[in-house]
């Protein structure tokens, strides 16, 4: 079942990603934006590494991140792969 969310761009669909926030009409969740940005690539740069989004959904998902920081974060940390799992040479 889809839910709309406060954020006119931002549903949850049961069927997708358990439910967590992500931009309609994909199947990106509003964490790979946040997690895109806070490597400092800048808004208007984000869909030039994800075509299929616009700047007006990078900056949907971004304001929706604003309002619920908590929420955003704590999806953040439960998909995060260890640091023992991820091959050194790609830490270099």
């Amino acid at each position: 079942m889809v839910h709309a969310t406060e954020h006119c761009g931002i549903i949850r669909d049961a069927q997708i990603l358990s439910g967590e926030p992500i931009i309609q009409g994909t199947r990106t969740p509003v964490r790979a934006i946040v997690e895109t940005w806070r490597m400092n690539i800048p808004p208007e740069e984000i869909p030039i590494g994800m075509p299929h989004l616009t700047l007006a959904q990078v900056f949907d998902a971004l304001s929706y991140y604003s309002d619920r920081p908590d929420e955003i974060d704590e999806y953040i940390e439960r998909n995060r792969i260890p640091d023992e799992l991820i091959d050194p040479l790609l830490l270099c």
